[in-house]
């Protein structure tokens, strides 16, 4: 390992962080703090086929929302829409408020939650990379039960072990 990589490069695999709470995934089925952004995909109250995919950047806080086809959210217009704040209220449960506000770069409000912290701008939606990975994580909900390998997952070091 040379002086410019820290370990977790170095490794096969990366740490799960298991979730502060459980959480349901109806409303928020997917959350991540990555790429300096809090972000997510987030179901539509109104149309069962639509999905939002929000997100805040870390310590600029400029905030994006749009729809799954490039659609911009009605509701968000420089202030955190009902998407980014179920985005907000689901990383809470999954990370904890004070690791999402360490992430964020903010300060816990008085209500003891994220939000309040926020300076908020608006800003373009990573929409394409985020709703990608949320496919390919639901792709994997989809297989069928098998003990065969998965090429895609060839790259994991084979210990023996199952997670489960």
């Amino acid at each position: 390992m040379n002086a410019d990589t820290t370990a977790w490069e170095e490794r096969g695999t990366v740490r799960v962080v298991e979730p502060v709470r459980s959480r349901k995934l109806a409303k928020v089925p997917f959350v991540e703090l990555a790429e300096g952004r809090l972000q997510g995909v987030v179901s539509s109250g109104s149309d069962i086929a639509r999905v939002y995919v929000s997100a805040i950047a870390a310590d600029s806080h400029a905030l994006s929302c749009g729809t799954n086809n490039n659609r911009p959210c009605g509701g968000s217009h420089g202030y955190a829409c009902k998407h980014l704040q179920a985005l907000v209220k689901e990383a809470e449960i999954q990370y904890g408020v004070e690791r999402v506000a360490r992430y964020l770069g903010v300060e816990v409000g008085e209500d003891g939650g994220v939000l309040a912290g926020l300076r908020t701008a608006p800003a373009g939606a990573p929409v394409g990379g985020v709703f990608s990975r949320f496919l390919r994580h639901l792709a994997y909900l989809e297989r069928a039960d098998s003990k065969a390998p998965l090429p895609e997952m060839a790259w994991f070091p084979a210990t023996g072990a199952v997670a489960g």
